[in-house]
């Protein structure tokens, strides 16, 4: 019989080996960009072209190789950072098992051009599919500029299955995030399609964060920092008020290494407890410094996940310092009770004074009934124009509430009957009206937010919003990826009637806003607007239009608690029962309940 098991060629092993380590453009950028951090360079300059498929370029100013070392440097486990077993457990270098580069070798065309300090000229290898074309020695630069191009030509399979241009460009955004948060020491730029997107100055954590995700964080961050013997934790979170309803501004690094870690997360959630909302998720950049030894990196190939040797302990010291940072920036309720409390009233001028303490009056007219006076729809109450929704003529299905026949043909109410409806507000939450039938519950915000909802989404589908000139236009920022989905969402927002520019690769001006926006903030609109998209976002890139319909019909709607006329109660009866879907809110809840004059008889007589 013959032997069935056989060694692999070097190339297939590389190219398996490829797999693990490089899934995408963005896998590459963090291997090359980890690689020259650990070169000690000062400046690194990252391009790509296509999202990193047609193009990946690093140039860093570090230490270089020499001719054997960058020969080298593309075998597998060829690595100058560990030599022995033992080392694997006093690692603090980025990249350590010698696999990046001929991974990515395996896959791409690649060309080094590396050159160190003390030598005269540099080496040029050029390598395609882990085969060696090309070795020359040419004057350049100290430092090391690595050249990738066509990633995954010689596998069509895995280039089929990359995303589209511009997801694939968020990825690689993200890892450059990750990447160069906490080493905010060595400059930075990225440039993609021959536009510079990030170019990140040498500084403190602080302001890598501003330059990362804006100026307007210099107001948001509440610092973090705890040493212990066995853990030092240091970086910011973000305060409570700026917490969000997804996912995108949570970073641990261990050893200024990112990782993804649940449990360590729900420490830093459960600090926050009872100061964000259940759905909304709380930023952090930290930095967890622990003995190398007392952790396992080597667990994933792409070296986000570890394992501690006392997570517990972690936890613990990670929560306290959360704690405390909330404690110390006065998020927590809190008295100080060494210090007087000035309520802007002398009570030493009062006892000075001859003049007597007179209680305060309220001047009451007895004679006042709210009942017998005849109210005026007010439209303030609903922001100025009433939520931008005009009273209809076409009852619906309203005159089924009255015991009609669904197959009469008659188009209005009988006069008679519109004369017997009564509408009360019950807790200022919920429209009393009484029918033939029985008694109607409806849910005031529920109501509104569907009669938005279908309004926004015809101004959509007809392209006949309105818009109003802002006498100020109004700048705000993004980062790089939000301002991404923000741009894929600019059609439909202004069919809505958002008037916007982009000015750069992160930064808009809100020149028109709807003209029923009614007061509401539009920055904190769009942010809304965007998580949400967010969070119901898929690479399919679906309907956008429900998802702005729901937010700004959500945000712009009449809230619970809020006191009503009957006018302006009657107006949302009537605007109701003009909609296509008049019993179920865009949430799917019941917008209202019909109790009948038999199920009040049954309780009562029960």
């Amino acid at each position: 019989m013959l032997d069935v098991i056989k060694l692999l060629p070097d190339s297939v092993a590389n190219q398996i080996a490829a797999g693990e380590v490089i899934q995408r453009p963005a896998s590459a950028v963090k291997e090359l960009l980890e690689n020259s951090l650990d070169a000690g360079a000062t400046q690194i300059d990252l391009v790509v072209k296509d999202a990193g498929k047609a193009l990946i370029m690093v140039v860093d100013n570090g230490c270089g190789m020499s001719e054997t070392d960058a020969r080298l440097c593309f075998e597998r486990h060829a690595t100058s950072k560990i030599s022995k077993a033992e080392d694997l457990f006093s690692i603090r270098t980025m990249g350590f098992r010698g696999e990046a580069l001929a991974s990515i070798a395996a896959i791409a065309q690649v060309e080094l051009k590396t050159r160190r300090k003390e030598d005269e000229v540099g080496v040029k290898i050029v390598n395609e599919g882990s085969v060696v074309k090309d070795q020359i020695l040419a004057p350049m630069a100290v430092g090391t500029t690595l050249t990738i191009k066509n990633l995954f030509f010689n596998v069509p399979a895995r280039r089929n299955f990359l995303k589209s241009p511009a997801a694939e460009m968020r990825h690689v955004v993200e890892e450059f995030t990750r990447v160069t948060l906490m080493h905010p020491e060595v400059g930075f730029t990225l440039t993609s399609d021959g536009k510079e997107m990030y170019h990140l100055y040498p500084g403190n954590l602080k302001q890598r964060i501003m330059g990362l995700f804006g100026n307007n964080y210099d107001a948001k961050l509440l610092p973090v920092h705890q040493d212990t013997d066995r853990v030092s934790i240091h970086g910011y979170i973000v305060k409570a008020e700026f917490a969000k309803k997804t996912r995108g501004e949570q970073y641990f690094f261990v050893n200024k290494r990112y990782i993804k870690h649940p449990y360590l997360h729900h420490a830093i959630e459960n600090a926050f407890m009872e100061m964000i909302p259940k759905d909304s998720f709380p930023g952090y950049f930290l930095d967890i410094e622990v003995d190398p030894a007392d952790i396992d990196v080597n667990i994933h190939p792409t070296k986000t996940e570890v394992n501690f040797l006392d997570v517990k302990l972690v936890y613990a010291i990670l929560h306290a310092a959360v704690r405390k940072a909330i404690g110390q920036n006065n998020l927590s309720p809190m008295i100080d009770f060494e210090e007087p409390t000035n309520l802007g009233f002398d009570f030493g001028e009062v006892v000075k004074s001859s003049n007597p303490i007179v209680q305060p009056s309220i001047p009451i007219d007895p004679t006042y009934n709210p009942f017998h006076e005849k109210k005026e729809f007010n439209k303030s109450s609903f922001g100025g124009n009433y939520g931008g929704f005009e009273k209809k003529s076409d009852p619906g299905d309203w005159r089924l509430l009255y015991g009609e026949r669904e197959d009469q043909t008659e188009p209005e109410r009988p006069k008679e009957t519109v004369e017997k409806v009564h509408y009360l507000q019950l807790n200022q939450s919920y429209i009393i009206a009484t029918v033939k039938s029985g008694v109607l519950v409806i849910d005031q915000h529920l109501a509104h937010y569907r009669i938005l909802f279908e309004k926004f989404l015809k101004e959509m589908e007809n392209n006949s919003g309105h818009s109003q000139q802002e006498l100020f236009p109004q700048p705000f920022t993004l980062n790089v990826n939000d301002a991404s989905l923000m741009r894929e969402m600019l059609p439909e927002l202004e069919q809505v009637g958002f008037v916007m520019e982009q000015v750069n690769a992160t930064t808009f001006v809100i020149k028109g806003t709807p003209a029923d926006l009614a007061g509401a903030n539009p920055v904190e609109l769009l942010e809304k607007m965007l998580d949400n998209y967010k969070i119901n976002r898929t690479d399919l890139q679906l309907d956008r239009k429900l998802g702005i319909a729901k937010t700004m019909a959500s945000q712009l709607s009449v809230k619970s608690q809020t006191p009503m006329s009957e006018v302006e109660m009657q107006n949302i009866v009537d605007q109701l029962f003009g909609c296509s879907v008049a019993e179920i809110a865009p949430d799917g809840k019941k917008i209202y309940t019909l109790i009948t004059i038999d199920k009040i008889t049954e309780q009562l007589n029960n």
